[in-house]
């Protein structure tokens, strides 16, 4: 083992390097995502650790779930040939991306909606102005009179 593979990490570095908060780094503790060796109270975060929390941080950008997540790494850390893990990653990239273009498409459809009730509001406005203004000239000159 080298020097490097040895290193250890506090709570604050790996906040500091990920951008998170130490509470969300012991939430995942608290999940049994990441399992960090204890010096009394400190928590000592070794490279897996470390490799670990960025996996879940990547997964959780990409839509996973902390349990899917969790699954992973139960399913790596029972499979080291990782045959089993790349086929469960696989299928739920299939699903993540089933559900994105979904998303995509009701997206689509709620745009088309907005943009719909927004000519028809514009519409609606431009019509209600000419009838103020109408009736604004029409007050104007039966005061004249």
């Amino acid at each position: 083992m080298t020097e490097k593979d040895d290193k250890t990490y506090s709570i604050s570095e790996l906040a500091k390097e990920f951008d998170i908060t130490t509470r969300s780094i012991r939430f995942y503790e608290d999940q049994g995502l990441i399992t960090p060796l204890r010096q009394g109270q400190t928590r000592i975060y070794s490279k897996r650790d470390r490799v670990r929390l960025k996996l879940i941080l990547r997964g959780k950008r990409l839509g996973f779930s902390l349990s899917e997540t969790g699954q992973l790494f139960e399913l790596y850390d029972a499979d080291k040939s990782s045959v089993t893990q790349l086929t469960i990653m696989l299928k739920l990239i299939e699903q993540k991306k089933a559900e994105l273009h979904q998303q995509m498409d009701d997206i689509k459809v709620v745009l088309m909606e907005l943009v719909t009730v927004e000519k028809r509001c514009r519409e609606t406005l431009t019509d209600a102005k000419a009838t103020e203004a109408k009736t604004n000239n029409q007050s104007a000159n039966g005061e004249l009179s």
